[in-house]
């Protein structure tokens, strides 16, 4: 095991609560700088997370999730051994868990490569809990969004055009509606439930009647 990695936590009380267990969500969290670690450790705990793991390294970070299988992982882009990007696009592409990157650099291209590679969302550093915050709960919510859609669709090409479909759907309903994006997606999965439609077919009506609406 990496000297990096933080064992958290052995002489934790058990749970005892099975509905608390149960609602408590879990965490994996990814930095190598020991002090930034365990602020995001101490952020995420306080906010009511499980922390499973605390490592230093991505490849660490990657065997982790694979094993732990969190709610959520908060990971750095500069990590020695496997960065963060490449980190993150190894859990996309097993479809792990979300992603929450770390970047003390606000670059365009960088925030592009870590979305690329399967982030969900992006903080900046220096950053307080509430920056952090609702970017873990933006990540576990459009993760869940993904998983949604895909348990729909088996063709991967298809998968990728639904989902920049309903994303451009979501923007549509959040503009004209005043929803957050967490309601827009609900609004198109009750909407595509009560009519029996695919959340495509309903994406693509929001698109079509609301997109002229936009240009106008």
């Amino acid at each position: 095991m990496n000297d990096d990695t933080t064992t958290l936590p052995d002489d934790a009380p058990e749970q005892t609560g099975t509905e608390d267990a149960a609602a408590r969500r879990t965490a994996v969290v990814a930095e190598d700088e020991s002090l930034i670690r365990m602020d995001i450790v101490e952020t995420l705990t306080e906010a009511g997370f499980e922390v499973l793991a605390a490592v230093g390294d991505g490849e660490s970070a990657v065997e982790k999730t694979r094993e732990l299988r969190p709610d959520v992982v908060v990971m750095d882009v500069k990590m020695p051994q496997t960065d963060g990007v490449t980190a993150a696009a190894r859990i996309g592409e097993e479809n792990l868990a979300p992603v929450v990157m770390l970047t003390a650099f606000s670059q365009t291209e960088l925030v592009e490569r870590a979305r690329d590679a399967g982030a969900m969302a992006y903080v900046v550093k220096p950053f307080t809990p509430a920056d952090l915050l609702p970017a873990v709960e933006i990540a576990i919510s459009r993760h869940q969004q993904i998983v949604q859609l895909e348990s729909e669709i088996a063709d991967l090409g298809e998968r990728f055009e639904t989902r920049k479909r309903v994303d451009r759907a979501k923007g549509l309903l959040q503009t004209n509606m005043g929803l957050s994006e967490p309601e827009a997606f609900r609004w198109i999965q009750k909407t595509s439930m009560d009519r029996r439609l695919t959340m495509r077919e309903v994406a693509d009506a929001v698109v079509d009647q609301l997109g002229g609406q936009s240009k106008e």
